[in-house]
C-alpha cells in the first residue's frame, strides 16, 4: 500500500512505504477528507438560514433557493478546467488558486446587499470550491485501484461527514444568535483551514507534465471520454443518485422548517441523520465490492433505492403528509446511495489512471450540472408541501435504476 509520499506519483521515487501500513491509510484518508469537506461546509452550514436570508432580502425562498443552484451551476462547470490543469501543473496549484478564490466569495457573501449579488458571489464561491471536489479524487486514483481505492474513498467520506453533521447545527446556531450573514465568515476560515492543509500537510501526488498539450488536448480528452458509453453510463448513474440527493438539499429546509413547523435545530438533527445513513453505509462498500463485485452491488443498492423512493412518492401522491414518513423512508433510501456513489467513481475512473484529473472533471461536471437543473425544477415548482422534491427524487432514482441495468447488464457464464 502507498502513502502520500514528498513528490512523484503511487509507486515511484518519493513514496515511501506505509509505516504502520494502517496510520499512513487513515492519515491519507483524513487529508482528502478534510479537502473535500470545504465544499459540503460550503452548501450545507447556510441551509438552516433560507427562510432568515429570505425575510433580509424580502423575497421568496426560491429566490435564495437559486443561490444553491448557482454554486452547483459554478462547480459543475468549471471542474472541465481544473481537471486538466491538475494533469498537466500537478494537483497542489489548481488547489491554492480554488481555495483563495473560495475565502474571498465567503467574505463577498457576507456583505452582499440584495439576493442578487448573493447569488453572484455563491457562484464565484462555487468555482473555487470545485477544485476541493474534483482533484481529492484525481488523489484517489493517483494512490490505488479497485476496492483499495473505494475503501480510500469511502474512509475519506467518514472524514467529511462531518460536514453534514456539523455543518447544519453549525448554521442553525449561529443563525439564532447572530445574523446569518456570520456564516460565510465561518465559512471563509473553513477555506483558509483548506489552505493550511494543503500547504502543510498535503505532498503532490501527480507530477506536473509539460508535455501533455493544452486547451486543445483536454477537449481531445474530454471527446474520448465522451464516446465511452461505459463512462458515461457510470458517470450518470452516479449523477442522478446524486441529483436526487441534491432534490432533497433544494427543499429540505423549507419543507422541514416551513412546512412542518420544525425548529432549524430540528431540522439540522434531520438532515444529519439522512447524512449520517449514507456515510455510514459507505463505509461497508469496499468489503462488499471485494466480496461480491462493485457493479452486482451497484446493480442491488440503485434497486432498493428505487423501491423505497417510488413508495415514498406514492404515499405522497395518495396525500400522506408525515414528517416521520418522510424522513423515515428518506433515511434508509439515502442509505442505499452509499453502495453506489463511491462505487460508480471508481468504476468510471478505473480504466483511465493517466488522465484521472480530467475523467474526474468530466464526471463531476456531468454530475453536478444535472444536480443544478434538478435543484432548478425543485424550486420552480415548489408549492408550499414536500411534492416537488419527492417527485424529483423519484424521477432521478428511476433514470439511475435504468442506466445501471444497461451500463452494468450481469456477465453470461460459459462453460
Amino acid at each position: 500500500m502507498t502513502v502520500l509520499g514528498p513528490s512523484g506519483e503511487a509507486g515511484r521515487p518519493g513514496f515511501k512505504k506505509a509505516s504502520p501500513m494502517k496510520s499512513a491509510f487513515l492519515r491519507n484518508a483524513l487529508i482528502l477528507g478534510m479537502l473535500s469537506a470545504v465544499g459540503p461546509f460550503a452548501i450545507d452550514m447556510y441551509l438552516p438560514a433560507f427562510p432568515a436570508i429570505a425575510r433580509d432580502f424580502q423575497v421568496d425562498v426560491s429566490g435564495v433557493q437559486m443561490s444553491l443552484m448557482s454554486f452547483f451551476l459554478a462547480v459543475a462547470l468549471c471542474q472541465i478546467a481544473y481537471g486538466p490543469l491538475s494533469d498537466r501543473f500537478g494537483r497542489k496549484p489548481p488547489l491554492y488558486f480554488g481555495l483563495g478564490l473560495f475565502v474571498l466569495a465567503g467574505i463577498g457573501c457576507s456583505f452582499a446587499p440584495n439576493v442578487e449579488t448573493l447569488i453572484a458571489f455563491r457562484f464565484l464561491q462555487g468555482v473555487g470550491s470545485c477544485a476541493t471536489m474534483v482533484i481529492p479524487r484525481a488523489i484517489i486514483r493517483d494512490l490505488h485501484t479497485g476496492h483499495e481505492a473505494a475503501r480510500l474513498m469511502a474512509t475519506s467520506m467518514l472524514v467529511f461527514s462531518v460536514s453534514p453533521i456539523l455543518a447544519p447545527l453549525a448554521g442553525s446556531a449561529l443563525t439564532a444568535f447572530f445574523s446569518w450573514r456570520v456564516i460565510f465568515w465561518a465559512i471563509a476560515l473553513i477555506g483558509l483551514g483548506g489552505l493550511a492543509v494543503v500547504l502543510f500537510l498535503l505532498p503532490e501526488t501527480h507530477k506536473p507534465d509539460q508535455g501533455r498539450g493544452g486547451i486543445a488536448q483536454a477537449f481531445r480528452t474530454y471527446g474520448s471520454l465522451l464516446k465511452d458509453r461505459r463512462f458515461l453510463g457510470l458517470a450518470f448513474i452516479g449523477g442522478f443518485s446524486q441529483a436526487s440527493f441534491f432534490a432533497y438539499l433544494a427543499g429540505s429546509s423549507v419543507i422541514f422548517i416551513e412546512h412542518f413547523g420544525m425548529t432549524p435545530s430540528a431540522y439540522s438533527m434531520i438532515f444529519a441523520s439522512n447524512a449520517i445513513a449514507f456515510i455510514g453505509s459507505a463505509q461497508f462498500n469496499s468489503t462488499f465490492m471485494r466480496r461480491f463485485g462493485a457493479e452486482r452491488v451497484v446493480r442491488i443498492a440503485i434497486s432498493c433505492f428505487a423501491s423505497l423512493v417510488t413508495l415514498l412518492f406514492l404515499l405522497t401522491m395518495l396525500g400522506v403528509d408525515s414528517v416521520f414518513v418522510l424522513w423515515g423512508l428518506l433515511f434508509v433510501s439515502f442509505g442505499c446511495l452509499g453502495f453506489v456513489i463511491p462505487s460508480t467513481a471508481v468504476l468510471a475512473l478505473e480504466e483511465h489512471g493517466p488522465v484521472a484529473g480530467t475523467a474526474s472533471a468530466l464526471m463531476g461536471t456531468l454530475q453536478l450540472s444535472t444536480g443544478a437543473v434538478i435543484i432548478a425544477l425543485v424550486s420552480a415548482f415548489y408549492d408550499g408541501t414536500p411534492v416537488s422534491m419527492v417527485s424529483a427524487i423519484f424521477a432521478c432514482a428511476l433514470v439511475a435504476l435504468t442506466l445501471s441495468f444497461r451500463t452494468m447488464k450481469p456477465r453470461r457464464v460459459y462453460p
